[in-house]
């Protein structure tokens, strides 16, 4: 068992799975907007107002999901104003706004665009990037209990999927997931929670501090933003921010 994972943790880790949190290889100067004009001069009242400005920030998203190319200062700003007004209409619409993402959440997502977590930001003095590999996670939010897989693919084979369950709590929109099985190449092996954790942080799939929440006894978790028919946002508990465009 140990010799096996040591041997996963050489396959999938290093250079390739860093490199997709390095910076871009050509210096752009961007002029960023935010994602709607004056956004937060004043505050949304009402139920149409919020609407109004979470659609157009998830319009410059959909963009970047489809084309890859959009300026990802502006896609960086366009997630980080939608956190802001997500947070505020749960305040005023209660957890019905909570339970709208998690209805939307089944089905398979593949990452588009992160921060990468903090550490990682000060490592590679980048805040943003698109996301160059294959990786795709995986909800079912219609069983119980409620399903989540995350994996690495070349073309259509899973280099490495983890599989396990998770709970939502709708007053925080927050995820909180626990993977007890990893598939290596097609073969499947049972997980302490701790090596999980450890797995996912050497891969690029999981942050450092999924391994502090696991010895401790926490949960890895994920502060769940949207998640529609097209694009899904979410803050991990390493601080990073992603994005996700639906594929099934």
């Amino acid at each position: 068992m140990k010799k096996l994972l040591n041997l996963l943790l050489f396959l999938v880790s290093g250079t390739q799975l860093l490199n997709a949190f390095s910076p871009h290889s050509h210096a752009v100067t961007y002029k960023t907007r935010s994602c709607t004009n004056q956004l937060f001069q004043s505050k949304p009242k009402t139920v149409g107002e919020y609407d109004e400005k979470i659609s157009s920030c998830k319009e410059i998203l959909r963009k970047a999901a489809i084309t890859k190319s959009e300026d990802p200062e502006e896609v960086l700003v366009a997630l980080q104003d939608l956190e802001k007004l997500m947070r505020q209409k749960r305040k005023v619409e209660g957890v019905d706004v909570a339970k709208e993402v998690l209805d939307g959440l089944t089905g398979e997502w593949r990452l588009i665009f992160t921060t990468g977590t903090k550490k990682t930001q000060d490592r590679f003095k980048t805040k943003i990037n698109y996301f160059p590999l294959k990786a795709i996670q995986a909800f079912d939010a219609t069983k119980e209990p409620m399903s989540i897989e995350n994996a690495i693919y070349a073309g259509d084979f899973a280099l490495i999927k983890f599989m396990g369950n998770f709970t939502f709590d709708l007053k925080k929109s927050k995820l909180e997931f626990v993977f007890d099985r990893v598939a290596i190449f097609g073969f499947t092996i049972n997980l302490k929670t701790d090596e999980a954790a450890k797995i996912g942080a050497s891969t690029g799939l999981g942050s450092e501090s999924n391994v502090k929440n696991a010895e401790k006894g926490n949960n890895a978790f994920f502060n769940w933003i949207s998640a529609d028919d097209d694009i899904a946002t979410a803050r991990g508990g390493g601080g990073g921010i992603a994005l996700w465009q639906k594929i099934k």
